[in-house]
């Protein structure tokens, strides 16, 4: 039994309803409706914008908020012609900041501080803003930050990990954008943090308007764990130690004055990704499975592990099936190639899925439309990929041992490009059984 013709387009089409649902615009128009009163009570507000979804964010904000700002500032991963021009726009780095993400950091703790008391900060915050948004600490220079960023990714440490590390070497992490606020805070936020604890407000960007209650004692153990201990620079070393022992000043802890100012509301995350592609599925005709704990762990790994949790799920239901799950795997990069988890993830199941006594197409998209250092969003595989892989001599294991699975889906054919999609929830797989 073969894949009915249409499993590609089906594919593709409840990958998009999925990434549709969690648009900016869409999260942001239903959020509005229960916000609105705060919004528009008649106070001069000052407007700041970060993360992926930023551009898209602000474009819808002015399209429903009659009010204008008094300031409004925003920081994304590239030039945003759709932003109003009153808008102070920075384009900044990600994964690794670079200059404009200092730049904006400037700027933002600058209006920040300049909210009179009587006033609001609208916070409209999106994965990626911990890069997007940075500040180093005195001492330690953006090339510094860079560095450790960099290290802190290849030992393939999680989000928060990598988060904690950043709030401690940061002067707007960690709840210190809202301390500098004299104001009321208001964030709204698209969650893109799947472990260890979900849509947790102090991981989402970093956290720049919430409490921290991470502690330099655990950047530091998270550091020193570090195997290439030579990538850490000094300066790093120094700054954190001085917080170890109560030389540098600690981020903003639950409980703090200036935090109790600081409302947080959470308007999307990756369950709503699903819900979205799920309603388009039933639609087409599938049976619908959601797979509600995140997909984690080691990318090539998680791919053959969830080919078996595809197969548990279709046991004992006929086809068409259509399995749903999200989550954020992780990369330990030792190799020299291109590629991203998702596409990591896919190459990994490609020889289980070749196993299967059912036809099986599986996809996993990163839901900010980039995936690694590539053009990507991700790739595909169904149950023929391993054999056309060796009809076109190529090796599977030889290619993930270098970290170049964006190779190895260019030659199959099967990457998934939607360029950036102006939001992030983290990663989206669809599997179609039939």
């Amino acid at each position: 039994m073969t894949l009915p013709s249409r499993a590609r387009d089906d594919l593709a089409a409840i990958t998009a309803a999925g990434l549709a649902s969690v648009s900016a615009s869409a999260l942001l128009r239903r959020a509005l409706q229960g916000t609105h009163a705060l919004i528009s009570a008649g106070q001069p507000y000052t407007l700041i914008a970060a993360g992926k979804a930023s551009a898209a964010m602000l474009e819808r904000w002015y399209a429903l908020v009659p009010e204008l700002p008094r300031r409004a500032i925003g920081v994304g991963t590239h030039d945003a012609h759709r932003v109003p021009d009153d808008v102070e726009w920075f384009t900044g780095g990600h994964p690794t900041p670079t200059g404009e993400s200092v730049a904006a950091a400037d700027a933002a703790l600058a209006a920040a501080g300049a909210v009179p008391i009587d006033g609001r900060l609208i916070v409209l915050l999106s994965g990626g803003a911990s890069a997007l948004l940075c500040r180093p600490v005195p001492g330690v220079t953006l090339a510094e930050k860079q560095q450790i960023t960099r290290a802190l990714m290849h030992d393939g440490r999680a989000i928060d990990e990598l988060n904690c590390v950043r709030k401690h070497l940061s002067g707007i992490k960690g709840g210190r954008l809202a301390a500098a606020c004299a104001g009321r805070t208001l964030t709204l936020a698209i969650s893109d943090v799947v472990a260890p604890i979900e849509d947790d407000p102090s991981v989402i960007g970093s956290g720049p308007t919430v409490p921290d209650p991470s502690t330099f004692a655990d950047a530091w153990g998270i550091v020193s764990r570090m195997a290439a201990q030579e990538a850490v620079p000094a300066s790093v070393r120094t700054w954190l130690q001085r917080g170890v022992s109560g030389d540098a000043r600690e981020s903003p802890k639950p409980g703090d004055a200036a935090m109790a100012r600081s409302r947080y509301e959470l308007i999307g995350t990756r369950h709503v990704a699903m819900a979205g592609a799920a309603e388009d599925a039933r639609r087409r005709g599938y049976d619908v499975v959601v797979i509600g704990p995140p997909v984690l762990g080691e990318a090539r790994a998680a791919g053959v592990a969830h080919v078996t949790t595809l197969r548990d799920a279709g046991a004992d239901r006929r086809g068409p099936l259509c399995v749903i799950s999200s989550g954020e795997t992780t990369v330990t990069v030792t190799g020299t190639g291109r590629g991203g988890r998702n596409q990591e993830l896919v190459a990994g199941a490609i020889d289980v899925l070749s196993r299967e006594p059912r036809p099986m197409l599986l996809s996993s998209v990163g839901t900010d439309g980039v995936d690694g250092p590539t053009d990507a969003a991700g790739a595909w595989a169904d149950t023929d990929t391993a054999a056309i892989a060796t009809s076109q001599r190529l090796s599977i294991a030889t290619l993930l041992a270098d970290n170049n699975a964006y190779e190895l889906h260019k030659r199959l054919g099967t990457l998934i490009r939607t360029g950036p999609t102006d939001t992030n929830v983290g990663d989206l797989q669809i599997a179609l059984i039939y």
